[in-house]
This record gives C-alpha cells, structure tokens and sequence, in this order.
C-alpha cells in the first residue's frame, strides 16, 4: 500500500495539513498504510467545493450523471483484486467477504443507481375552493423530486466499500454532492473509491473525501453552513450529537444507528436454518454487524436444541488469519474494541449467564480476536443482552409463549431488524407485524436489496436502499397550476 495518501478536496488530491496517522491491520497488527489527518478548515473546504459543486451537478441531465456512476462500478470491478487486498488488511474481513459483501456490493450499488428512475409524478386535478388570488377552478398539479443539496457522507468502520457506496450513489444520481467523512479505522478504502469516481469523469467538487481522528473533522463537516444533509452510519450515542447539529441547522438527516437484534424461535421452527441464520453473528464481520441476530428468543420446548445447536456451530468455526483460504472467524477492528467485547463477556459472567463456548482469547500470536461466544441462561435484563456488544456473541432467553416473546423482543432500546424462526407462516408474519423493528427477516437472515432499510427507536432516522435512498437524498417540489 502507498503511504502517504492525500486528502480529496475540489476535484484535487490535497496535502493533510495535520500529517498522516497509520492504519493497522487488525490481523497483524502491521500498518497497513498512512492515513491523512485534516485539519477543520481542510473539511470546511471539502464543504464549499461541494457547495460549488452543487449547481452544475444539479443541472446535469440525470442520464449524464447515471453514466458516471455506470463507469464508476466498471472501474471498481476492474481493480478487484486490489480493491480486496486493501478492504481485508483495513478490517480484519476474510478475503471472501471483503471481495462479495465489500468490493462486490459496493460496485452493484453504483450499477443500480446508475438506473435512472422517474422523478416526477401527476397528482390528480382538484376542485379548488375561492381564495384571495382568484375565483374556484380545476387546479394542476406534479409532484417532482429535486436534490437536497450537499450531503454529507459519515460512514462506519465495519464496511468501509458497500456503506458509503449506498449513500454516495443514490445521492449522486439525485443530483446531489457529497463530502465523506469515513471511520478512522479504515479510510484507505474510502478513497480508493473517490479515485474510481474522478476516473469515471465526476465533476471536481461533486465527491470530496476528508479523514481525520481529531472530533473536529467530523464536527466541521456536519455543522458546516454549506450542508444540507446527514447522512450517518454507526453508534447511537454519536448519532445523537450528530441529531443535536442538525437540528440547530434545520439540516435533513438520514441515520443508520445501533441494532440488538432479536430472533424469535418457535418451539416448530426449522432448528437447523435458525441455528445456520443466526450462527452468522459468529463469523460474519466477526459480529461486528448491527443487523446481526445477537438477542435469541427460544422457545422452551426447543431451548436446549437450540443452544447445543450453537455451540456446535461456533466451536466449528476456523478462527485466523482473514487472508488464509480456511478462515471463517477474523478479528475485531482493534485492540480496544477486542477488550470492550471481553469486558460484556465477563459481565454476563458476573450477571448469571452461562458461557457455553468461547469466553476466552484465541490462541494466536498477534491480531485482536475474538472467539465465537456463547451466552446461556440470560435474562432480558442483562446488559449483555440489552447493549449492542458489536461481536462475536450471541445471548439465549428462553420465553413460554407468543405474548411473552412479542414482549420481550419489544423490551429494547433498539429497532433495526428482527427476526422470526416459525413452521407456522400464519404465525411468523403475525408475529413480525408486532415486532417494533425497521426489518423482520422471516426464517432467514437474507436482505432485499430493494426493501427500504432503517430503524424504529434508537436504531435510526429515515430509510434508504433501493428507491427508497433516492426519496432520502431528495426534497419533494409539488408544482400546481389553473386547470
């Protein structure tokens, strides 16, 4: 990897008044290159060349935009390999994870949105009653979508290729431009993709990418009197203030925050898919997902099937190295992160909870890892089971029936995605409808890439994926006229 990557700002690669920092690679804890460090005027000017930006871009024709984001997905898939190399040694996700579900996603996001989608609407004619301009008549009227403005673009750590790809992409097909604010972590990525945007003929100005530790990177970028939107992925707490800025600007804002997750099993459910669908908290990112099942709700007839279910899973599970092929389980992003999931383990412990498999460090010489872990015996009240741990634990409650079930899903500070284990169909799309949650997967942990995505409660503000990002990162203009 190059060291010393710049800062995107107006179309140009811009020096980091504030130096570089390293980025480790959580496997090896080795750098895996050099980051940039804005400064808060850097990001201030990241605001104004959007700002700049946001006319002209506007006024492109949606077609010449969607062919932007056409070249751009063909520029991505073009540097696969490379692509992929980077988003492992940035993340700790396996090879195969971080080409399908990183490089992969991101690239079909840029496709979609490269399909151009009607903008406009009829509303049909009303009689209008007298009013002070004029006498009663038939009155037009068309609904149309126009941009929000400049956006601006706070990603997670967790997926630093497909997360900020589903907000860049259907902004830019709206006609909007957008500053980047990525995670610390793992920004490399981020700007490998500003590369593949400025390949493909964006405009300067209309992508800007700016990195930073310091709080005031982030801050200048949200705050800014250029921005009109927020648009955020990660922890509830930081979306809150995020929340708290915006509302004095009166700025859009579109929030992607926190999940604990709940997966509902029915003593008649299919055992064997329910212990595969939420067996992928251990492994997937390393739990380090917050759509992942991590709260599990059996049934008792089917509890102690269930938890042996589990465990055999988890102890299955190859726990490495990400690069090497037999991998299933990598690390968590950093050493901090590694002894805050620990810390939950240990306090489940302490709290009454039984650890039926993992609990412990793996045995390896570098890298933060976490083995696959197992909780047994909790209860809804624990912290473990009520705080999003964000890895590679799962915690069992048992529940006698339905009522109790719906209720206990229910008693959470989060509603991002649910999920309901049941033979009876009738019964699983009941049950869903109860559940206070933005998703409720039924007998699966897949997605619709097409389903609106986002969350009750603390989980988040808004909706996107799909037609539904292009709602969010628009304002709807109704147009009325005499008939």
């Amino acid at each position: 990897m190059s060291e010393g990557q710049r800062l995107f700002i107006g179309g140009a690669w811009v020096e980091p008044d504030a130096g570089h920092y390293a980025v480790t690679d959580p496997a090896t804890e080795e750098s895996v290159g050099w980051a940039p460090e804005a400064t808060r005027d850097q990001a201030q000017a990241a605001c104004a060349a959007a700002r700049e930006a946001f006319g002209p871009w506007s006024a492109t024709p949606p077609e010449e935009r969607a062919a932007v984001l056409a070249r751009a997905a063909d520029h991505i898939r073009a540097h696969l390999a490379p692509y992929t190399d980077l988003a492992r040694a940035e993340t700790g996700a396996t090879t195969g994870t971080a080409r399908a579900m990183q490089i992969g996603v991101a690239a079909a996001r840029f496709r979609r949105y490269a399909r151009v989608e009607p903008a406009e609407w009829a509303i049909p004619p009303q009689i209008n009653e007298a009013g002070p301009m004029g006498k009663a008549g038939v009155m037009g009227a068309l609904a149309v979508r126009q941009p929000v403005g400049v956006v601006t673009c706070v990603t997670s750590y967790n997926n630093p290729w497909a997360n900020p790809a589903g907000k860049v992409a259907p902004a830019l097909a709206m006609g909007n431009t957008v500053v980047v604010k990525p995670a610390p972590q793992d920004p490399l990525s981020v700007y490998r993709m500003a590369e593949a945007l400025e390949a493909a003929g964006a405009p300067p100005g209309v992508v800007n990418v700016v990195s930073g530790r310091e709080v005031a990177v982030g801050e200048a970028v949200v705050a800014s009197p250029d921005v009109d939107m927020v648009s955020f992925t990660g922890s509830t707490a930081v979306g809150q203030r995020i929340a708290e800025v915006c509302g004095r600007g009166m700025k859009r804002q579109l929030m992607e925050l926190g999940g604990k997750g709940a997966a509902l099993v029915f003593d008649d459910a299919d055992i064997a898919s329910a212990v595969a669908g939420i067996g992928t908290t251990f492994s997937f990112y390393s739990g380090q997902i917050c759509t992942a099942p991590t709260r599990v709700l059996v049934q008792r007839g089917v509890y102690g099937r269930l938890v042996d279910g589990l465990a055999a899973y988890a102890r299955r599970l190859e726990v490495g190295n990400p690069s090497e092929p037999d991998t299933v389980v990598g690390p968590v992003i950093s050493a901090a992160h590694r002894d805050r999931v620990e810390s939950y383990v240990e306090l489940a412990r302490k709290e009454g909870a039984t650890v039926v498999t993992g609990g412990e460090r793996p045995p390896l010489d570098r890298g933060f890892y976490v083995a696959p872990t197992l909780l047994a015996d909790c209860t809804n009240d624990m912290r473990a089971v009520r705080e999003e741990i964000f890895g590679p634990v799962v915690s069992v409650v048992p529940f006698d029936d339905e009522e109790e079930a719906v209720t206990l899903a229910n008693d959470s500070d989060y509603g991002l995605i649910d999920y309901v284990w049941s033979g009876d169909v009738a019964r699983a799309f009941r049950v869903a409808r109860r559940l206070r949650a933005g998703g409720v997967g039924i007998n699966t942990v897949g997605r619709n890439m097409e389903a609106p995505f986002g969350g009750f409660k603390k989980s988040g503000v808004g909706r996107d994926v799909g037609v539904y990002a292009l709602h969010a990162y628009s304002e709807v203009q109704a147009l009325v006229w005499p008939g």
